[in-house]
């Protein structure tokens, strides 16, 4: 109990100091207000407009889970009326991919399909975009998979697929329950996955689909860094021994291009296709079915994290080093013979007084800067409630581990300007040649796994999905670590600091 109160003392004592020194007090302000500011300037800095008469970017389908999604495909379908099941043969997979040209007039083309470009069976809700589904598909380097709700994937046999060597699908409905199988001669069958839809409704459409994602191409550039560009690209599957079970709608199969991309004069751009021949199915798509990674993130907003960073840093510094300048450590000292015990006041109250500025200068930025961005036509990939907390409070938490970390060298070097260049170096510095495209994206990323800048990966609102083709490099917001994994990188080099900075506390002289 007694320990509990001579720690309270120091901590408000600690806390006192820095509130009367008006410059400390004036530069916290200062971090907040240069965060927020910032943020705003680069958002009213980035226009987004669309062509047409209206200029007005089209609505982006949101799946079932909230997140953004491109749900664009070519789908032969008829209506499933309660539990049921289909099954086809698929006897070949093609595509063609468009080469870059530096002629736009003159387009090359060769033959040939994406690692992702996907083919297969599915079930889907209905013919809104963004609508539950599950699907079994064989894809174009990553073998046989089930998919659904756009976040979802589960792999099955690895292998492409050719006449010789034809792969079947089968998917079947019970109730909300829809389960993938795979077989190579379609009489043994194996089980790929399962997917529980909740909420479906008693009538859903059943068929085949294909799609093709563009051909990414990421070039490395001359001095590191890296960019990526997407071509089009186009992937067409044969069926056969197409078998419906369960209450399924007569007629003709309805063909639909999903989400397909119109012309000024109306037409369709890249348009799918289907040929029926006697019990043979040939099915073309573009586009694909997947989460969208294509807009403005809520990080976005965060640009002035970086300044405010270094005003933050300057502050903790001299929070330890003023009293070493002007000879008050030793009265600080006496005042708590137990060193550690003081210095952890001391960062505690550094700590929080960073916490609360940073959170308030983090809501601000998210809050005010997502306005300005979406008032200037951006649309911003939307995220879960938790999610936004998340980047918010947790860059708040960033700003106090950095503030912390900054207090522990001071102690070390006892000097304003040193402590402060070894603070930048430490933690702004990597996050810079990390993200600025100056080194290449391997170099980047352990840079973004071993530093205190690691903890940066806490902004990151958009995780990477495996069975999304990307450019997941740090320049393009990614991060090699979690969320949470990298700020505990952070976290833990503060901790670290901070018992180094104690341990050599006792042993020096004030």
């Amino acid at each position: 109990m007694r320990t509990t109160v001579l720690f309270a003392r120091l901590l408000r004592a600690e806390w006192t100091k820095f509130r009367t020194v008006r410059g400390w007090v004036l530069a916290m302000a200062a971090a907040a207000l240069v965060t927020v500011l910032l943020g705003l300037l680069s958002a009213s800095g980035s226009h987004q407009s669309c062509g047409g008469a209206s200029g007005v970017c089209p609505a982006v389908p949101v799946g079932p889970d909230g997140e953004a999604v491109e749900d664009k495909f070519y789908f032969v379908h008829r209506p499933l009326d309660g539990d049921g099941s289909i099954t086809v043969r698929v006897t070949s997979m093609t595509g063609q991919i468009r080469l870059p040209d530096a002629n736009p007039a003159n387009r090359r083309v060769i033959s040939g399909v994406v690692p992702w470009a996907k083919a297969g069976i599915m079930i889907k809700e209905s013919m809104k975009q963004g609508s539950a589904y599950a699907a079994v598909m064989i894809t174009g380097k990553h073998g046989v998979r089930m998919q659904h709700d756009f976040t979802h994937d589960v792999a099955g046999r690895p292998g492409g697929v050719s006449k010789q060597s034809p792969r079947w699908l089968r998917l079947t409905r019970s109730g909300e329950e829809l389960t993938g199988y795979e077989s190579t001669d379609g009489r043994q069958w194996s089980q790929v996955g399962t997917a529980r839809l909740t909420g479906l409704p008693a009538t859903v459409q059943v068929g085949l689909f294909a799609a093709s994602p563009g051909d990414l191409t990421v070039t490395q550039g001359d001095f590191g860094g890296s960019s990526a560009a997407s071509r089009f690209a186009e992937a067409t599957a044969v069926f056969d021994q197409v078998s419906l079970q369960g209450p399924v709608g007569g007629g003709a199969w309805r063909p639909d291009d999903v989400g397909v991309t119109l012309n000024p004069d109306g037409s369709a751009h890249h348009p799918g296709g289907f040929k029926e021949s006697g019990s043979t199915y040939t099915v073309t798509g573009v586009g694909d079915i997947a989460p969208l990674s294509d807009g403005r993130q809520i990080e976005n907003t965060l640009t002035g994290v970086l300044t405010g960073l270094i005003v933050v840093i300057v502050v903790a510094v001299m929070f330890i080093t003023a009293e070493y300048r002007r000879g008050l450590i030793r009265t600080t000292l006496l005042a708590g013979p137990r060193r550690g015990r003081t210095l952890a006041a001391k960062a505690l109250a550094i700590g929080t007084v960073t916490f609360v500025a940073g959170l308030a200068a983090t809501t601000a930025a998210v809050t005010f800067g997502g306005q300005v961005l979406r008032a200037n036509g951006n649309y911003i990939l939307p995220v879960t409630a938790f999610t936004e907390l998340r980047v918010v409070v947790g860059t708040a938490v960033l700003f106090a581990a950095a503030a912390v970390l900054a207090l522990a060298v001071g102690t070390l070097f006892r000097r304003s300007v040193p402590s402060v260049i070894a603070a930048i170096l430490v933690i702004v510095v990597p996050y810079i040649l990390a993200t600025a495209s100056i080194l290449p994206s391997g170099a980047a990323q352990w840079l973004l796994r071993l530093t205190p800048a690691a903890g940066f990966a806490i902004q990151q609102s958009i995780p990477e999905y495996a069975h999304v083709l990307g450019n997941y490099a740090p320049s393009a917001g990614y991060y090699p670590l979690a969320p949470w994994a990298g700020l505990a990188v952070l976290c833990g080099y503060a901790a670290l600091a901070l018992g180094l900075a104690a341990f050599q506390l006792r042993r020096r002289d004030a």
